[in-house]
């Protein structure tokens, strides 16, 4: 019990370099550090910001036609109610 107490709290020996990772070489820090430096896309920032404008239109429109809609159910149902 206490040999597997003490495998439980000792601290991995990937932590410190000495043994190799299984899980793959993407998790290697100069890996990442090699695709960060070489692997640049430059981002067109008009068009992410045109995306975002279109995102909002879209849903200041969707919101407009909820609430539109929602009104049209509510003046049909008064003029039903008002038949009565």
């Amino acid at each position: 019990m206490l040999r597997a107490l003490l495998n439980f709290c000792r601290r991995p020996a990937l932590r410190f370099g000495l043994r190799n990772d299984r899980r793959g070489r993407f998790r290697d820090p100069r890996f990442a550090s090699f695709i960060g430096q070489n692997n640049r896309t430059k981002l067109d920032t008009d068009l992410h910001d045109t995306v975002l404008r279109g995102r909002k239109l879209m849903k200041n429109l969707f919101r407009l036609a909820l609430f539109g809609g929602g009104a049209w159910v509510v003046v049909e149902s008064a003029k039903a109610l008002a038949v009565f």
